[in-house]
């Protein structure tokens, strides 16, 4: 090795990445200092040194942070992209030693020392060039990732240096590595230290082919398993032995004929099982139409709650879990007394306004209780998928049901109490409007033959008592307000909040904190006649 001439040139660092001589390849850059030290290189028509970090998690990287072996390289190509970053090509020549770093704020700016290499012993490295191209063979033909083009490339080589710095640029080695290989100079030691990573690379690769062939034979064997498992259960059905699966199938028709539901639902039942004695139980197609037939047969068609009509009862009720609220309470049992003269009223839906935590969702689940109702609430706030409510087809991957049909399938009956919860919280997209698919839910005259787009027959929806909920009104759709009854729930005042705090929540507190049966007692420290904020309104007591 003889040393060359001292030269200063600009610095481009390289995370985990290291260009050899001979190596051409495409760069993205991004820094403000690389960008600069690219277009002093490009202005001056110079050369740029091409050093890796230490670390690549580095933003800033100072002197110490980088090798001081690098690659001075030719700026082939460069190209400014719109996102303000630089496409680069350049092409590593040769070997230089970082010798000191030049001030200077806007890019690092180096002076190096370029390393001649000249093999110490001439026949030893010929025969290093035979031994290293003939084990390069082998790892390509282990390692597919490898273009043929290489393999041609390198086999017309008969440097020592560049041989060995085309083919380390090819080896999946650590960066580390890679840099171990750059400085070493002397040609002939580069080889062997590249050889005997070449020969730990295919043991490893040679190991991965063993497991591959191994897992291979293994899934061979599970399908020969699979075929024989099949003659097998043929030749029991031949011989008159039981199937379960077809025994599971003929349960299905049994529960279909007992089922109360309409008469389409049965047929597209029956036609769906027809279709399922036709199919593999393994296919994908028999568990797509499986689950549809269990979600057929687990809705509560016909089933339907005993429904009770108490005033006083729901009275009751609503004094008990709610202080205040006089108003709102003689509506409710206005909208309930109308109910109990006229079972199937058709009558607007009521929706309950106001800021959380005023007691809207507590308010629907007490009358559920008094009308002996199931409960089942729904969340309306971020859907905007139409399919949200209507369901998906049964041709998409995990289709399933809407939220109004999976709600009646939870709760297992067919006239519950469903709360659209923050039904103003709906929007829309390019997946379709959701309000308008609950105008439709919402509508007495149309919700009786609702249409569910995963179970494809009509679904009666008339039974359902529907109550909504809303922080604001000026975000529901016009069409879907006016289906609606609005029902304003205010806040509370101070002093409503003290009963609110004393009756509901401060027992609820203690109950859930393990104090009931203990003797507990709070202080009322401020008299709510004398402060300040007994005229102002709070959405939460």
């Amino acid at each position: 090795m003889s040393e060359g001439k001292v030269q200063q040139l600009p610095l481009l660092p390289l995370r985990d990445l290291i260009i050899f001589p001979h190596m051409m390849m495409p760069l993205f850059v991004g820094r403000e200092k690389s960008i600069n030290a690219l277009e002093e290189a490009m202005s001056k028509q110079t050369d740029i040194v091409l050093a890796a970090q230490k670390d690549a998690k580095t933003n800033n990287p100072e002197p110490k942070d980088i090798f001081n072996i690098g690659t001075v390289g030719t700026i082939i190509q460069l190209l400014r992209l719109p996102d303000g970053t630089v496409k680069v090509l350049v092409e590593g020549k040769r070997r230089v030693k970082i010798k000191s770093f030049v001030n200077n704020e806007s890019f690092f700016t180096v002076s190096v020392e370029n390393l001649d290499e000249d093999p110490t012993n001439i026949v030893e490295a010929q025969a290093l060039v035979r031994s290293v191209k003939t084990t390069f063979e082998t790892y390509v033909k282990l390692n597919k990732r490898i273009p043929p083009e290489i393999l041609m490339r390198v086999s017309t080589i008969e440097n020592p240096g560049e041989l060995a710095d085309i083919i380390v640029a090819q080896l999946n080695l650590k960066l580390e590595d890679k840099q171990a290989v750059l400085e070493i100079i002397d040609p002939s030691k580069r080889l062997e230290h590249l050889l005997n990573l070449m020969t730990g690379e295919i043991e490893i690769l040679e190991v991965e082919k063993k497991i591959r062939t191994r897992v291979k034979k293994q899934m061979e064997r599970s399908q020969k398993e699979y075929y024989l498992n099949e003659q097998m259960q043929a030749i029991q059905k031949e011989l008159g032995e039981k199937d379960d699966y077809q025994a599971e199938l003929q349960d299905l028709e049994v529960k279909c004929k007992n089922k109360k539901m309409s008469q389409e639902a049965k047929d597209k039942v029956m036609k769906e099982i027809k279709k399922l004695k036709m199919m593999s139980p393994m296919s994908a197609e028999a568990t797509v139409v499986r689950n549809y037939v269990d979600w057929i047969l687990s809705l509560p068609w016909a089933d339907y709650s005993e429904e009770k009509h108490d005033l006083k009862n729901a009275q009751r009720i609503l004094d008990n879990d709610h202080w205040g609220l006089e108003k709102v309470k003689d509506r409710i049992l206005e909208y309930l007394a109308v109910l109990s003269i006229s079972h199937d009223m058709k009558g607007p839906i009521l929706c309950l306004a106001g800021p959380p935590g005023v007691g809207k969702t507590s308010l629907a689940r007490s009358i559920a209780e008094s009308l002996n109702r199931s409960f089942a609430r729904i969340s309306l706030g971020g859907v905007r998928d139409e399919a949200e409510i209507r369901g998906h087809r049964k041709t998409y991957v995990g289709a399933m049901p809407g939220k109004i049909i999976q709600s009646l399938r939870k709760v297992d009956k067919g006239n519950p109490l469903v709360l659209l919860d923050e039904i103003d919280k709906m929007a829309s997209d390019f997946r379709g409007d959701p309000s308008a698919a609950m105008l439709e839910v919402l509508d007495p005259e149309q919700n009786s033959a609702f249409q569910d787009h995963y179970l494809e027959v009509e679904y009666d929806l008339s039974k359902v008592m529907f109550i909504a909920t809303a922080n604001t009104l000026h975000t529901i759709p016009r069409p879907l307000l006016d289906r609606m009854e609005i029902i304003q729930l205010e806040g509370y005042i101070e002093q409503e909040k003290f009963h609110i705090a004393k009756n509901y929540l401060v027992p609820k507190q203690l109950e859930n904190h393990g104090l009931k049966d203990y003797k507990v007692s709070i202080q009322r420290r401020i008299d709510p006649r004398h402060h300040p904020l007994l005229h102002s309104r709070s959405g939460r007591a």
